[in-house]
């Protein structure tokens, strides 16, 4: 398993070996003692989510959870393609409102690690997406928040039309960058 880390401190693109043979492949796509001394913290994981998106160009984000219920989230894409995107929303940060991205999808079995504290996004960059990630906390209504996925203020080059873009009523009226106080 690779770990490598990316543009933004904490956030991790993380690589499992396969094993290939005329069957098909193994990978081992969690050890839990390889994680936490990669990332440099202990990490519980507690819930477990999964999202099916029918059609190319839907759009699941900006997400988080606020304080007390912060998640950590560790994603990967087990159907299809996607681009997976984290934004950093932690007021002191020196990399405050940048974002980065990764394709994850089922060829390239690629995951990333994406710490309290950041905004969290994807879209399907083909139909019939199956998308699997672990979570740090419990799911909690009264903090679930979103910012807009297209904020001008946030830079995102999302690899998706705008035009043609799929989003739940919830993303449809998300607020904008510019008016956010981040909790963290």
């Amino acid at each position: 398993m690779k770990f490598i880390p990316t543009e933004l401190a904490d956030v991790w693109l993380i690589s499992p070996k396969r094993f290939s043979d005329d069957r098909g492949y193994f990978s081992e796509t969690f050890k839990h003692n390889l994680f936490e001394q990669a990332i440099g913290r202990s990490v519980s994981f507690v819930q477990d989510n999964f999202s099916h998106s029918l059609y190319t160009g839907t759009v699941r984000g900006l997400h988080f959870q606020k304080p007390p219920f912060a998640q950590g989230k560790l994603i990967k894409c087990l159907r299809g393609r996607i681009q997976d995107v984290a934004i950093d929303i932690r007021k002191n940060s020196p990399s405050y409102g940048r974002s980065v991205s990764a394709e994850l999808s089922e060829e390239n079995g690629n995951q990333l690690w994406i710490p309290e504290g950041f905004l969290h996004g994807f879209c399907t960059l083909q139909e019939n997406c199956d998308v699997a990630y672990k979570c740090t906390n419990y799911y909690s209504s009264e903090c679930d928040a979103n910012i807009r996925w297209d904020d001008a203020d946030l830079n995102v080059e999302w690899k998706v039309d705008s035009n043609n873009v799929i989003l739940s009523k919830k993303d449809k009226t998300a607020p904008g960058f510019a008016d956010f106080d981040s909790p963290f």
